[in-house]
């Protein structure tokens, strides 16, 4: 979804000459899915304490598309206790992403971020779907039981993302809030850079963002 960070990256590499498409949507079908694929989604499915036939997107969308590299915002909700389990599949020892150590780390950090935006009941316990395949929800703010399902939802869909990028032949890149950038000799994060960069922060994020893509 288009946001403040959105809006301002796709100045940014509007500004620096980038070629690239935004919001790009990737439509997704069953038949595409392999008995590998199948089993690492059940994998995680599991280990989220889901049951069933594991539920597969109809589409994935990315926020920037520079050739066959494709690039995500995460936002805080992002990381969180559930995610980290995900990142621990060994679908990431065979098909190493350059985010998933960073990410491990900031589910462990920044869990507290993803609560102050995370409580909200239709946050916390999710769409119908999360009931369904994680059953109900633990109370808000209790992670004993089946706890936040929404969250659950919300981890398994980032993984399915990673994985089926991967059988489509993409190169993904997420984007943390919490990565920081040196500028005016001082780290940044990447978050409050975007809220109003000056022109000096634009250049240094585009050049960041270009080394990420192999092209700095």
């Amino acid at each position: 979804m288009e946001h403040l960070m959105t809006r301002q990256l796709d100045l940014i590499l509007r500004e620096g000459g980038a070629s690239y498409d935004g919001q790009v949507i990737l439509p997704v079908s069953r038949k595409k899915v392999d008995t590998t694929s199948s089993s690492y989604l059940n994998e995680i499915l599991s280990s989220l304490g889901g049951l069933g036939e594991f539920p597969l997107l109809e589409k994935i969308n990315f926020d920037f598309q520079l050739d066959k590299h494709v690039l995500i915002w995460d936002d805080e909700l992002e990381f969180q206790r559930y995610r980290g389990i995900t990142l621990k599949s060994e679908f990431y020892l065979d098909h190493p992403f350059s985010f998933v150590e960073g990410h491990k780390r900031l589910c462990r950090t920044f869990e507290k971020e993803a609560l102050k935006v995370g409580l909200l009941p239709r946050v916390w316990a999710g769409p119908p779907l999360a009931e369904h395949v994680f059953g109900r929800a633990s109370p808000t703010g209790d992670f004993f039981g089946n706890g936040a399902t929404g969250w659950k939802l919300k981890a398994y869909t980032s993984f399915q993302i990673d994985l089926l990028t991967t059988a489509f032949g993409y190169s993904l890149i997420r984007l943390s809030p919490y990565e920081t950038l040196m500028t005016g000799g001082s780290l940044k994060r990447l978050d409050q850079l975007l809220i109003n960069p000056k022109e000096e922060q634009r250049s240094i994020i585009y050049q960041w963002l270009m080394r990420k893509l192999g092209k700095g």
